[in-house]
């Protein structure tokens, strides 16, 4: 799939994915041989080097050897219930002799709440902040979240069928169905709305319910509208509570 994209000539500077990619020597020597820059999940255990002389090290072992300095707290992008902020610590590798060209990382997570640590493979052709590599690590959030929506909103996964045209015909119709749940509740962020200030927006599965709900019943469009309406006030109630114990959690100091 990268191949034919790459082919086809689709913009794309950054590439990211999860475990089972990130431990595949291949698929990273493809992308660097594009000028693709990666940020790609490995294992705790996955080995790297950054030095010779220490040879190859586990990556929860060059973790526990960090000092508290090298952390850095960054937000991987907006989530669901606020700004995903993490710890980051980022430490240059040594490459394998036939892959000295470009800039080696390897990066570590580290959940503010728990400590739990995730890891990621890294590589550009330039030199590159922190905050891009996090960047790019935040964008599979986007991309699980959507097909999670779809599953959710539209059935992605209940097609119930077992030849490639019907599947294909069935994840098409899906696709274009969220499609144009994701343009309604996106123009209707952008309208303004006075009197809702303390409502949460308009959201994809908000928005399928109440279509579900107008076709299926007999109740009034206004009866539906003002259901929802008290539904998003409470979840909007909800949403002001966690962010304050968020931003409670984020002002404690970085265990060392």
């Amino acid at each position: 799939m990268l191949t034919r994209a790459a082919t086809a000539n689709v913009p794309a500077a950054w590439a990211t994915a999860d475990e089972f990619y990130g431990g595949d020597r291949g698929l990273r020597r493809d992308l660097q041989s594009r000028g693709m820059g990666y940020v790609l999940a490995v294992a705790k255990n996955h080995r790297v080097t950054t030095s010779p002389a220490l040879g190859p090290q586990r990556a929860d072992q060059i973790a526990a050897a960090l000092s508290r300095r090298a952390w850095n707290r960054y937000s991987a992008g907006a989530g669901a219930k606020g700004p995903r902020d993490y710890d980051w610590a980022w430490i240059a590798l040594t490459p394998p002799a036939d892959e000295q060209v470009g800039h080696h990382w390897l990066l570590v997570r580290r959940r503010i709440s728990d400590g739990e640590l995730a890891f990621y493979r890294c590589w550009s052709p330039t030199p590159v902040a922190l905050p891009t590599l996090v960047r790019v690590a935040g964008t599979r959030w986007c991309i699980e979240t959507a097909f999670q929506t779809s599953k959710n909103a539209t059935g992605l996964d209940e097609h119930q069928v077992r030849r490639w045209g019907s599947w294909y015909r069935h994840t098409t119709l899906v696709m274009l169905a969220h499609a144009i749940l994701t343009v309604i509740a996106a123009r209707e962020r952008t309208r303004p709305q006075p009197d809702d200030q303390k409502l949460t927006p308009l959201t994809v599965n908000e928005i399928r319910r109440l279509f579900a709900k107008i076709v299926a019943t007999t109740h009034t469009l206004t009866h539906r509208l003002l259901w929802s309406r008290w539904r998003r006030l409470h979840q909007a109630r909800a949403r002001a509570s966690h962010y304050r114990r968020r931003e409670q959690l984020a002002h404690r100091p970085s265990p060392s």
